[in-house]
């Protein structure tokens, strides 16, 4: 080898863009297991799509004066001059999938997704350049009775997850389309009036999205802010209407929410019922999952008008949260239950072939074999760094008997022997959390 590669710097991760480690693996999965099991319980399907789109998607979806669109996607010309756009949210993409490919006319779905986006912001704890999301997005139904569905799909994943208690839902209606066009001019009326207090960014808003003033958390601005015309005061009858239904609906359904006229959300194509679910166990990272109506964005990406309303979770922030609230159960930290320790070489193959019989009859046993030979202490010391909560071990003695020695590394209890013919209905008695004695 060169000077020149042994000198050369190490490639590392791009900053924002995170490696999911083996010790953390297991905490994501029972996530995302949860997550899975409760979609098939509302009958909502999965669909997967490309992490690549064209830009134009999102500056059609999004809004090309957002901060998204100006400011955070990662976008690149391809070989062929093509402009491509790493997805920074799932919405669109969604969309975009399901006009492609028929399964929006005259059909209603529910839909949901999991996997990575990209936004190119300044990385901070639970929020990342390369971030995870869950969504949900239903098409073809126009009621206040899916807005409510989903709502009470997502309060049901708190439940599941012991976070029902550290969250709150906040509500809002942004209206329809004509009554937002009406609000928004008051409101550019309104902060014209106030314009020294206005910040630059503010300012930059006021002539392409003012609504999202309203979502400043620039403290000098707050109190003009809080003076602001109110949306729900200036509602069309329709969305009034819709709005008064689904909070009857979630009155009746137990569901505690605040009504927060501040809440605007960041992206153009929601209209009527938007919400967030918000928490105040991780500071500033405040809002854990968030959604709402977009009934005009299928019409706005070239499809026939469809009535559609969905929501995102980041599954950084929510497992942030659980580990936060110390609320991570045993079955998410992925230890071993066995770790099969052959005492030399001659019980190596026999433990090998132990280890497919026990994983044959009991298929949620967690058990490692042992490998790579060395001394009996260095064996013992890799069995007790892995986790598990036994050691199965096999020697001379218990090859000669048709034995295994059961060690118990967590616990200080004897070590027991028993006929290998006894050992499954032994360890249904640890996976069922009975006593082994």
């Amino acid at each position: 080898m060169s000077k020149t590669d042994t000198n050369q710097k190490k490639i590392q991760a791009i900053r924002g863009m995170n490696d999911l480690l083996p010790e953390q693996s297991p905490l994501w999965q029972y996530f995302e297991g949860q997550v899975r099991a409760l979609m098939g319980r509302y009958g909502y399907d999965e669909i997967r799509t490309p992490v690549v789109e064209q830009t134009a998607l999102f500056k059609r979806s999004i809004g090309e004066v957002t901060d998204i669109v100006e400011k955070e996607m990662y976008t690149f010309d391809d070989r062929n001059g093509d402009s491509l756009t790493l997805r920074p949210e799932g919405t669109a993409s969604c969309v975009r999938a399901a006009m492609e490919h028929g399964l929006l006319h005259n059909q209603t779905q529910r839909l949901w997704y999991q996997g990575p986006m990209f936004r190119h912001e300044r990385p901070q704890k639970g929020r990342y350049r390369q971030f995870h999301q869950i969504g949900v997005e239903t098409f073809g139904l126009e009621g206040p009775d899916i807005d409510a569905e989903v709502i009470l799909l997502s309060a049901r994943l708190w439940q599941q997850l012991g976070l029902d208690k550290h969250v709150t839902l906040e509500l809002n209606s942004l209206g329809s389309m004509d009554a937002r066009a009406a609000y928004r001019d008051l409101l550019v009326a309104y902060f014209e009036r106030h314009a020294e207090v206005l910040d630059e960014d503010s300012k930059r808003r006021l002539g392409s999205n003012p609504m999202r003033i309203l979502d400043s958390k620039n403290p000098a601005m707050a109190e003009v802010i809080e003076g602001a015309p109110k949306l729900m005061d200036h509602l069309d009858e329709a969305s009034r209407e819709h709005f008064e239904r689904l909070c009857a609906m979630l009155d009746a359904a137990g569901i505690a929410y605040v009504i927060n006229p501040r809440l605007v959300r960041g992206l153009d194509y929601y209209g009527r019922t938007v919400f967030e679910w918000t928490t105040t166990a991780l500071g500033s990272q405040g809002t854990v999952c968030a959604g709402g109506r977009y009934d005009g964005l299928v019409e706005q990406l070239g499809g026939k008008p469809t009535p559609a309303v969905g929501f995102a979770l980041g599954i950084e922030r929510l497992i942030l949260l659980l580990e936060t609230l110390e609320l991570v159960p045993a079955e998410a930290r992925g230890a071993l239950d066995v770790y099969l320790l052959p005492m030399d070489e001659a019980a190596t193959g026999p433990a090998l072939l132990l280890g497919e019989r026990l994983r044959e009859a009991l298929p949620e046993l967690r058990a490692q074999l042992h490998c790579g030979g060395g001394s009996f202490k260095s064996r013992m010391k890799k069995a007790d760094k892995s986790g598990a909560r036994l050691a199965l071990l096999l020697g001379e003695d218990e090859l000669a008997e048709g034995s295994v020695t059961l060690k118990f590394l967590r616990e200080e209890r004897e070590q027991q022997r028993l006929p290998r013919a006894a050992l499954v209905d032994t360890l249904t008695s640890l996976l069922n959390g009975e006593s082994l004695a």
